[in-house]
């Protein structure tokens, strides 16, 4: 990989220096991808979201495109897929950030769970992260980064989840080693480890049916509830825009691993 001759880019460091920038969410249909393709657009930036869902995709684009004036593409394909990921960067034109939020948390126990059970969802997380890496690292500018998701119970492990565990551990370090590989890109890669959000996906895993269940099920916590999908997109956003950051693992878990 050849060097950069010039140094990382100044810019500024707030979300609003996202303006005019292109953004691929790989898993932008729902939940926190598409809570940051809404933040993104309130500040500006062009949004393509990613999904496998057609559907599901088509409606999430009519949301953010409730606002006059935002710039959204829908793309439908598998996330995991290089060639999908090729294509979506190719449609989206100049790509200046990318981030993945796309990701199943597969659950089971180790002696009751074969290897074949916990394959697709585990080589998912790990494979869709390379892979995107491996497709944006040819195209994004000096300055430009990727950010991946990771999740609390790494650092506060829960018995039945060895597996889901094990790769977001495995994203977590390739965070750090593309953030060393990348660098002469002037690229940067980093990672946000979030705690239980509420996204129709938690939901659905925990068997939250409504909001007072949502707020039952958070009162537990450090500060009495689960983050919304907005605060623990946010992350992304400040990520994204300072260009300082990179190699980097933040927490946005409301204080979930201490307790």
């Amino acid at each position: 990989m050849s060097a950069t001759l010039a140094p990382m880019p100044i810019t500024s460091p707030l979300p609003t220096a996202l303006e005019g920038r292109t953004v691929l969410i790989v898993g932008g249909s729902s939940g926190i991808g598409l809570a940051a393709g809404a933040l993104l657009t309130s500040v500006g930036a062009r949004v393509a979201l990613l999904a496998r869902d057609p559907a599901r995709l088509s409606d999430a684009v009519d949301r953010l495109r409730t606002t006059p004036g935002v710039s959204v593409t829908g793309i439908a394909g598998d996330g995991t897929d290089e060639t999908v990921l090729d294509r979506a960067l190719d449609q989206a034109g100049p790509v200046d950030h990318v981030l993945v939020t796309a990701g199943v948390f597969s659950a089971g126990a180790l002696l009751d769970t074969p290897h074949d059970q916990v394959r697709e969802a585990v080589e998912g997380r790990i494979w869709g992260a390379y892979g995107t890496a491996r497709a944006a690292a040819r195209r994004l500018p000096a300055g430009g980064s990727i950010t991946f998701s990771s999740g609390h119970y790494l650092a506060r492990p829960i018995p039945g989840a060895s597996a889901a565990i094990a790769s977001i551990g495995a994203v977590e370090g390739l965070t750090r080693a593309l953030a060393v590989e990348l660098a002469p890109r002037r690229l940067r890669v980093n990672a946000i480890r979030f705690g239980v959000v509420d996204t129709p996906l938690a939901r659905g895993a925990f068997g939250l049916a409504d909001d007072a269940a949502v707020a039952a099920a958070g009162q537990g916590t450090p500060l009495g509830r689960f983050a919304t999908a907005e605060e623990a997109a946010s992350a992304a956003l400040f990520l994204m825009a300072n260009n300082f950051m990179t190699g980097t693992v933040i927490t946005v878990d409301g204080g979930q691993a201490l307790v």
